[in-house]
């Protein structure tokens, strides 16, 4: 049975918040920001998860395998602001057991 996982999020105001994910619900990281109302509503997730606007851009902080970017995201983050190299589009991130863990921090508006 899917277990809920342990995620830290660091919002843009600096506020760590440890939440916990559902495994069974195919949620991505940025609809998990959403949920927890992390950001301000209309600034994560503007395209709806699509990998066409970078709203929800966040930075990987610890070492937890993640799924490899794919084309979209990469050319989505060679256009964004504030790219550093760990990060990711929390919308192509899926919500796995294998995220247990996972420290991110969510990127400033651009």
């Amino acid at each position: 049975m899917a277990q809920d996982i342990t995620v830290k999020i660091t919002d843009r105001e600096g506020v760590v918040h440890e939440v916990q994910a559902p495994t069974d619900m195919a949620m991505n990281v940025m609809e998990l920001c959403r949920s927890y109302e992390l950001a301000p509503e209309g600034t994560i997730g503007i395209c709806g998860g699509m990998a066409m606007c970078a709203s929800c851009q966040c930075y990987v902080l610890n070492d937890v395998a993640l799924p490899e970017m794919e084309a979209d995201e990469e050319a989505m983050l060679s256009e964004a602001f504030y790219v550093k190299p760990n990060s990711r589009l929390g919308c192509q991130v899926p919500i796995t057991e294998a995220l247990d863990g996972l420290e991110i921090e969510l990127a400033p508006e651009s």
